[in-house]
């Protein structure tokens, strides 16, 4: 087994920046192709708001994990 370090308040931030540029990109990215597949850009978003709503729900988690770092400090 390996011991798990703790993970600094910079580590988090820079983890939430990635998560958020992986979202922009998903979302630009995918209504990139569907514009090409010549799919509408409505079906593109609904099939794409499951993968969002998560990718959401784990920022709020990190951005809290993270505030609750820094108040303890």
């Amino acid at each position: 087994m390996s011991e798990q370090t703790p993970v600094t308040a910079q580590e988090l931030s820079d983890i939430i920046t990635e998560f958020e540029q992986y979202r922009e990109r998903l979302i630009t990215e995918t209504l990139e192709a569907a514009k090409k597949a010549k799919l509408s850009q409505k079906h593109a978003r609904e099939k794409l708001e499951p993968q969002i709503a998560t990718l959401d729900a784990k920022l709020e988690q990190l951005r809290q994990q993270k505030d609750n770092m820094t108040a303890s400090n």
